[in-house]
C-alpha cells in the first residue's frame, strides 16, 4: 500500500500549519478593517506562494508547496474536500420560502440583473475568446458560458453580511435583495454545472452532453422535492436519538458527501451536489439555527482559509496581473450587474434611490465567483489572466457594495460597544463610593486619554443627566452617559467597583460594572445604539461576572467576542455552587 513517508507527512503538517496559520491571521485583520476576510486569506496564499515566497525564497516555496508529488495531491484533495463543505453551508443560507414569498419581484431583479451582464459578457467572450483569457485547446462555446455565468452571478454571503451592517437585513429592501441573490445563486450554480459538464473530457459528443446535462437537472429536481421531503421527515429522528448537534453535523455532512459524490459520478462537479444538498437540508425548520452556526463556523474557521490560501498558492499575481483585462472584466461585470439589477428594481415598483441601492448589492461576488475560476483554470478552460482578474474583481465588487449602499441610502453602519473600547479607557479598580465619585474618577481617565474631551464639561452633562434618571441596570451594570459638544467620535470608559456602586438600579443591587458612554452632540442615534449595545451584551449574568472575573483590557475584550467567561472561571463556579 502506498503511504506518505516520514518528510513527506512532516512537510505537510508544516505545510498546513503555515497555510492555516497564515490565512487566519490576515483574514482577522481584513475584519478588523471593515473588509471580507477572503481578502486577507487570499492575501495570505499570495505571500507564500509563488508571488511573493516563490520569488524571495524559492527553495522555502518549492519546500512547502511543491506542485508535484504525493503531497500536492494530498493538498488537492484537501482542497475540493473544502469547497465541497464550503458549498454546502452556501447551500444552507438559501431560504426557498423567501423567493416564494417575493417570487414575482424576486424573479423581474433577479432575470434582468442575471440577463443583462450574462449577455454582454458572453457576446465580449465569444467575440475576441482569446483576448479575454480562453486557453487555446478550450472550447468557445463552453468558454462563452463560463465567461457569462462568471459576470452574472452573486454572492449571498457577502450581500447578507453588508445588509446586516447596514441594519437593513429585516427590511423590505433587504428580504427583496436576498430573496434575488438566492434566485441568482440558483440560476447560477445550474447553469454552471452544466457547464461543469461541457467541460468533462468524457462528454465527446453531444449525446452524452445532453445526457449529463439531463441526470444533472433531474438530479437537482429530485433533490428539492422528494430529498427536500426525506429530509424534513428524517432529521426529528436524528435529533432524538444522536447526541446533540454531533448526530446533527454527522448527518448533513454525510449527505454532502453523498450528493457531492453523485453529481461527481454523473459528470458533473462534486461541488453542484453539495449546494443541492445544502439547500434541501437548510430548508427544513428541523435544522437548528444552532446546529446551522457550528457547522459554519466549523467550515469558515478551518477549512474555507485553506481553501482560499490554496488560491494564491496556484498562480503569480504578478506576473500574470493583467490591468487592461482586469479593467475590461471589473467594466463588465459592474456595469451588468447595477444596470440589470437596478432597471429591474424599478420595474419591481422600486424607487430610484432604493433601485440603485439593489443593484449595487448585487454587484458583490465574493468567495463565489472565486470559487467558479479556480474550478474552470483546474479545468483548462482559463489563462491565469484571466484567473487573476476574475479574483480582483470579486474582490473589488465584494469592498464596493457595503461602502455605494452606505453612500445611496444615506445610512451608516450603527455604533457598536467594541468599537469605542481603548485600552487607555479601561480602570479594573475603582475607588469611589458613590456614584458621583465614580462618574468623576471615569472622566478623568478619559480625559487623560483624549484630548478633545474635556473633564468638566463631560462631568456636568453626566452628572445632570444622572440626576434627572438614574442609570443603573440589573445584574451590576450602569451606564451614565452624555452627549458633549466638541466630540467628533463617541467615548466609553469602563470601570469595576468590585465593592459595589449605588446607581439605583431597579432591582436594587450595587453596580459594579460601570459604561460611561460620551457621545458627539448631535449623536442622538449613536447613543442609543452604544447603550442598547451594552444592555443586550450584558443582559444575562454570567457574562456581566465573567467580565467582572477580568484582569485586564485583553480579557475583557474576549468576553466580549465569545460571550462566555473563560474555562477556568466557570469550573470554579461550579465547585463553589456544587451542593455539598
Amino acid at each position: 500500500m502506498s503511504t506518505l513517508d516520514h518528510h513527506q507527512i512532516l512537510v505537510l503538517l508544516l505545510a498546513l500549519a503555515t497555510l492555516l496559520g497564515g490565512a487566519r491571521i490576515l483574514g482577522e485583520i481584513a475584519r478588523r478593517l471593515g473588509q471580507p476576510s477572503v481578502l486577507g486569506e487570499i492575501l495570505a496564499g499570495v505571500l507564500l506562494g509563488p508571488t511573493v515566497l516563490g520569488w524571495i525564497a524559492p527553495a522555502a516555496n518549492e519546500f512547502l508547496f511543491p506542485q508535484i508529488g504525493a503531497n500536492a495531491l494530498v493538498m488537492h484533495g484537501l482542497g475540493t474536500f473544502a469547497v465541497v463543505l464550503f458549498l454546502l453551508v452556501a447551500g444552507m443560507e438559501v431560504d426557498l420560502s423567501t423567493i416564494v414569498r417575493l417570487r414575482r419581484s424576486a424573479a423581474i431583479i433577479g432575470c434582468l440583473s442575471w440577463l443583462m451582464p450574462f449577455v454582454i459578457g458572453a457576446g465580449l467572450a465569444f467575440s475576441v475568446p482569446v483576448a479575454m483569457g480562453r486557453e487555446p485547446d478550450a472550447d468557445t462555446l463552453t468558454f462563452t458560458l463560463f465567461f457569462g455565468v462568471a459576470m452574472s452571478i452573486s454572492a449571498l454571503p457577502v450581500i447578507a453580511k453588508t445588509l446586516m451592517d447596514l441594519n437593513l437585513y429585516r427590511t423590505d429592501l433587504g428580504m427583496m435583495v436576498i430573496a434575488t441573490a438566492i434566485f441568482l445563486d440558483l440560476i447560477g450554480w445550474t447553469i454552471f454545472a452544466i457547464v461543469l459538464g461541457l467541460m468533462n473530457p468524457s462528454s465527446a459528443n453531444a449525446t452524452s452532453i445532453a445526457a449529463t446535462i439531463g441526470m444533472a437537472l433531474g438530479f437537482a429536481v429530485l433533490m428539492l422535492s422528494l430529498g427536500r421531503w426525506a429530509f424534513h421527515r428524517s432529521l426529528p429522528w436524528v435529533q432524538a436519538n444522536t447526541s446533540w448537534p454531533a448526530g446533527v453535523l454527522a448527518y448533513a455532512l454525510t449527505i454532502a458527501l453523498l450528493a457531492a459524490a453523485a453529481t461527481e459520478a454523473i459528470g458533473i462537479h462534486a461541488i453542484f451536489g453539495a449546494f443541492l444538498a445544502g439547500v434541501a437540508l437548510g430548508d427544513s425548520p428541523h435544522m437548528r439555527e444552532k446546529a446551522r452556526r457550528v457547522l459554519e463556523q466549523f467550515v469558515a474557521s478551518v477549512f474555507a482559509p485553506l481553501f482560499f490560501a490554496s488560491i494564491g498558492l496556484r498562480v503569480n499575481f504578478v506576473t500574470h496581473f493583467d490591468p487592461a483585462l482586469i479593467a475590461v472584466v471589473l467594466g463588465v461585470a459592474c456595469l451588468g450587474q447595477i444596470i440589470g439589477g437596478s432597471y429591474g428594481a424599478r420595474l419591481a415598483g422600486f424607487p430610484p434611490r432604493h433601485a440603485l441601492a439593489i443593484g449595487f448589492a448585487l454587484n458583490a461576488r465574493g468567495a463565489m465567483e472565486i470559487v467558479l475560476a479556480t474550478l474552470a483554470m483546474q479545468a483548462g478552460l482559463i489563462s491565469e489572466r484571466l484567473f487573476v482578474a476574475l479574483v480582483v474583481m470579486a474582490l473589488v465588487t465584494s469592498m464596493l457594495a457595503g461602502p455605494a449602499m452606505q453612500r445611496i441610502l444615506r445610512r451608516r453602519k450603527p455604533s457598536r460597544l467594541i468599537d469605542a473600547l481603548s485600552g487607555k479607557m479601561f480602570v479594573t479598580n475603582l475607588r469611589g463610593a458613590t456614584a458621583e465619585a465614580v462618574i468623576r474618577e471615569l472622566v478623568t481617565t478619559g480625559a487623560k486619554a483624549s484630548e478633545k474631551l474635556s473633564a468638566d464639561d463631560a462631568n456636568r452633562a453626566v452628572l445632570q443627566r444622572e440626576h434627572i434618571m438614574p442609570t443603573g441596570l440589573a445584574h451590576g451594570i450602569a451606564i451614565p452617559h452624555g452627549r458633549l459638544r466638541g466630540l467628533d467620535r463617541p467615548i466609553v470608559i469602563v470601570g469595576m467597583a468590585r465593592r459595589g456602586v449605588d446607581f439605583r438600579a431597579h432591582d436594587g443591587q450595587a453596580s459594579q460594572l460601570i459604561f460611561l458612554v460620551l457621545t458627539p452632540e448631535n449623536a442622538a442615534e449613536t447613543q442609543l445604539e452604544l447603550l442598547a449595545d451594552i444592555a443586550r451584551t450584558f443582559g444575562e449574568r454570567g457574562v456581566s461576572k465573567a467580565a467582572l472575573d477580568c484582569q485586564s483590557f485583553t480579557e475583557f475584550v474576549a468576553i466580549l467576542n465569545t460571550g462566555s467567561a473563560p474555562q477556568a472561571a466557570r469550573v470554579a463556579t461550579r465547585v463553589v455552587t456544587a451542593p455539598p
